[in-house]
């Protein structure tokens, strides 16, 4: 992975009304897939590629996230006096994934506003944006594969996957050309983007997955940028100004990618995972779930 992307920003502020109840006195990213909460997999995808400087955007209060993440010295106690070294490790493990810094964003006023708040903590370099919603199983790392294309053909890459009809409506759709060349499958040159466009009016089948690196000028565009009808500051206009300015490209992920942000989502990441994994696939097999 090219070194000039180092830090990470993670976007967590949401309040997950569409798991209520539990999400009154639970941060949605805390939410187990298996026995790993959510955000855990978007961090682990950060250390796997070399990102070990993440900002956590939270709403007030919800510093139990950034937490997790903490020593827990009477539960690692605890673990070493059991002899249970492999849960001890595990604890460890966690513990050291990255430097986690906490930023509060104080009013909702969506993704774009987000990552402005970590302005600061970026600086002026390239940087990651993972949305902890979108989980990708890949050999890998998601965001590697998105630094590689830029550190290739500079600028800002956003992740992409081929979406069926029917869910091009409720997406960020993307028009692009595809790049030819060694090494560029999958690579498309980003002509614009286009949030939730109707069926009739969509340029591609190309979807936005939460995966971005970006170049800091997306900062200024988005400080420059019109708020939407709600209010909210989307972060795909500020990556659309930079078309003709800079490189954007689009990049098909490689691996497969579940949206857990909704309880439908949710459990199809909890079957997925529970499938590949040695110690709960008998489990989920004996339950007669099916493959398809």
């Amino acid at each position: 992975m090219p070194q000039t992307v180092r830090k990470a920003v993670i976007p967590a502020a949401g309040m997950g009304t569409r798991f209520l109840p539990v999400t009154r006195a639970v941060p949605k990213v805390l939410l187990p897939v298996l026995d790993r909460p959510l955000i855990q997999y978007a961090v682990a995808e950060c250390a796997a590629a070399g990102i070990d400087q993440i900002a956590f955007v939270l709403s007030p209060g919800a510093g139990v996230v950034a937490g997790y993440f903490r020593p827990n010295k009477l539960l690692e106690r605890a673990l070493e006096e059991r002899g249970d070294e492999a849960r001890l490790a595990q604890q460890r493990e966690i513990n050291s994934l990255a430097e986690i810094t906490v930023i509060e964003q104080t009013d909702a006023k969506g993704l774009g506003h987000a990552v402005l708040m970590a302005r600061d903590f970026v600086g002026d370099e390239p940087f990651a944006v993972l949305l902890p919603d979108d989980l990708i199983w890949s050999d890998t790392p998601a965001i590697a594969q998105l630094a590689r294309i830029s550190g290739k053909y500079g600028g800002s890459v956003v992740a992409a996957k081929r979406v069926p009809q029917e869910a091009i409506p409720n997406l960020g759709i993307i028009d692009a050309e595809p790049i030819d060349g060694p090494d560029a499958s999958g690579v498309h040159r980003v002509r614009g983007l286009v949030e939730k466009p109707p069926l009739a009016e969509a340029p591609s089948d190309l979807a936005i997955i939460g995966r971005y690196v970006l170049t800091p000028g997306v900062f200024d565009r988005i400080e420059s940028g019109a708020a939407g009808a709600l209010g909210e500051i989307q972060l795909t206009d500020a990556i659309a100004a930079a078309i003709g300015s800079e490189p954007v490209h689009a990049c098909e992920l490689e691996g497969d990618h579940i949206d857990a942000g909704t309880p439908h989502g949710m459990l199809a990441a909890i079957v997925y995972e529970a499938r590949r994994r040695p110690d709960f696939s008998d489990a989920v097999a004996a339950l007669g779930l099916s493959q398809d």
